[in-house]
């Protein structure tokens, strides 16, 4: 992890006010006054810590600043962080698989999902599938789709049987 400024780090939610801009982007403004349109909200941690360290940037992609906790953002602030995360980190839930093919290291998967059926495809390495604790799979497509299997042990017999063979 690389060191962050330490006005990244020391910031302080109270004073900060979000708001949507004409065009529906995200205003930021600081207590200080300065404000910043088009801003974009990202987890540092989105895996291993996704409600901690969150990171505003500007509309070039350059951090503003770094909250360790949205519990101190106002409640209509935090609720407007809510959103633009949830718009950003969509991930899919994987209910089922129906079928899974191996060529090479590319694995294509046919499955159901709690958004419906998918068919993607997910190269075999270890940035794109992720074990994220006993059980639980997480899955980048090759379109940066996020795909989780919350636990393997709870898919039905087929499923898990499909993923045992071609993955564990």
């Amino acid at each position: 992890m690389t060191d962050l400024p330490a006005s990244a780090l020391a910031t302080d939610a109270k004073g900060i006010r979000l708001s949507r801009a004409s065009g529906g982007g995200l205003l930021l403004t600081l207590p200080d006054g300065r404000s910043f349109a088009g801003v974009q909200v990202v987890r540092a941690a989105p895996l291993s810590q996704p409600n901690c360290y969150i990171c505003f940037l500007d509309s070039d992609g350059r951090e503003i600043l770094m909250m360790h906790d949205l519990s101190d953002l106002a409640p209509e602030d935090r609720l407007l962080i809510e959103e633009e995360l949830r718009m950003r980190y969509i991930t899919s839930v994987i209910r089922r698989v129906i079928s899974l093919r191996r060529e090479g290291g590319t694995l294509y998967w046919k499955t159901e999902t709690d958004r419906g059926f998918r068919e993607l495809v997910v190269q075999s390495s270890d940035e794109s599938i992720r074990w994220l604790g006993e059980g639980c799979l997480l899955l980048t497509d090759v379109d940066g789709n996020r795909l989780i299997v919350p636990d393997i042990r709870a898919l039905d017999r087929v499923s898990a049987r499909i993923l045992s063979d071609n993955l564990i």
